[in-house]
């Protein structure tokens, strides 16, 4: 049953809007059924209304035989608009079930929130600039109590190593390790022949053509094969950890694990860095001899320089340090990267978008964390002589 047929009135008839001048005031005649049906053929009107330089309005309805909420809403908020114009407004005509419903309406409206501003575009961007600091902060701060939550759990885990599981162990070994072979293989290999091939093309002006293997070996030695390899790693296993746990989460499996009294740390996380703390090195260490053999690759074909030529002038180029310094850079890179990826997991809340979302952000996180740990590391390297 409709508001007008609450009314006990006829909804069915047409409506009208007439202005009578009386004097200084305007009289505004609501005739008519004032429903839905018929609002769209004076709400033009309402919203452009003419005074007519009246001083005051009289709102009469007492020809009105019908109204509904919409109507009733529309009315007060011309009225509203009157005000709004310094003009005094006064109801008269009404029958008292249209008045309560007025009343209501009026209640309801005046409980509505102002119409936002629109901000200044300088001050928009100033908003959002301090947000996405608050937010990138706060991200920050959750990330480093992590990062000690972390540190923590794997201490304990060296002191009393009979706490680490060894089958999701080995498992991850697997998967983020020997599964990853082909592929960081490929890719320093392919390193190594750019390498190679633009040293050579830029050092053949200089005459200095023997010097592109120390080129490559520094190259791949020190950087390329611990940073391919890392950024590898973060787009390919700390992305699947991300994934997992995150399913883990939307399936509620974590909450069900700490309700047996397990603790996550131990199940999911450690786990998973522990295996790419130990396989990362393996990884480091495959990438610099396969981004060698690219290069060697390479220098027999563009210099034609034998693999025995190239191993004697190897010995030459590098040290145990050169060495050293991809291998140092490994742990710690590996303990980022997973750090990154169960971390972003364990956030993902109970729905679909939220792992995809997550996921997304591991990888760039990790990479990020890993590039600039990586600068900070050649810088310290190379201050310390190492």
């Amino acid at each position: 049953m409709s508001a007008a047929e609450d009314l006990g009135l006829e909804a069915g008839t047409a409506s009208a809007l007439e202005l009578r001048r009386e004097g200084a005031a305007l009289r505004l005649c609501f005739v008519g059924a004032w429903t839905t049906r018929e609002l769209a053929r004076h709400d033009a009107a309402l919203r452009g209304l003419d005074l007519q330089g009246a001083q005051e309005v009289l709102a009469d309805l007492s020809a009105c035989n019908a109204i509904d909420s919409a109507g009733a809403w529309v009315l007060d908020r011309t009225l509203d608009d009157l005000k709004h114009r310094g003009v005094p407004v006064t109801l008269v005509g009404c029958s008292p079930a249209i008045e309560t419903l007025m009343g209501t309406i009026a209640h309801q409206h005046a409980d509505l929130p102002p119409p936002p501003r629109p901000d200044n575009p300088l001050i928009a961007v100033a908003l959002r600039i301090g947000r996405e600091t608050v937010r990138i902060a706060k991200e920050g701060t959750d990330l480093l109590s992590f990062l000690g939550l972390t540190i923590t759990v794997f201490a304990r885990s060296l002191l009393m190593p009979w706490r680490i599981r060894p089958v999701p162990l080995i498992a991850h070994m697997e998967q983020t390790g020997l599964n990853a072979l082909p592929i960081v293989g490929l890719i320093s290999f392919l390193v190594g022949v750019v390498l190679a091939y633009q040293g050579a093309d830029q050092l053949e002006r200089f005459g200095a053509q023997i010097y592109t293997v120390n080129l490559v070996a520094v190259g791949v030695l020190r950087e390329m094969g611990i940073l391919l390899t890392a950024i590898i790693v973060a787009g390919r296993s700390g992305s699947s950890f991300t994934a997992q746990i995150g399913t883990m989460k939307v399936n509620e499996e974590v909450d069900a694990m700490q309700t047996l009294g397990l603790d996550p740390m131990e199940v999911l996380v450690m786990p998973r860095v522990f295996a790419l703390v130990l396989v990362l090195p393996l990884l480091t260490f495959y990438a610099d001899i396969m981004g060698l053999l690219g290069g060697a690759v390479m220098a027999t074909v563009v210099l034609d320089i034998s693999f025995f030529q190239f191993a004697r002038q190897l010995s030459d180029a590098v040290t145990v340090n050169t060495f050293l310094v991809g291998l140092i850079k490994a742990p710690l890179f590996a303990f980022i990267i997973g750090m990154i990826g169960c971390y972003e997991g364990l956030q993902v809340s109970r729905s679909a978008e939220s792992v995809g979302r997550q996921t997304t952000r591991a990888v760039v996180e990790a990479i990020f964390l890993v590039i600039v740990l990586d600068a900070l590391l050649s810088i310290f390297f190379s201050v310390i002589g190492f």
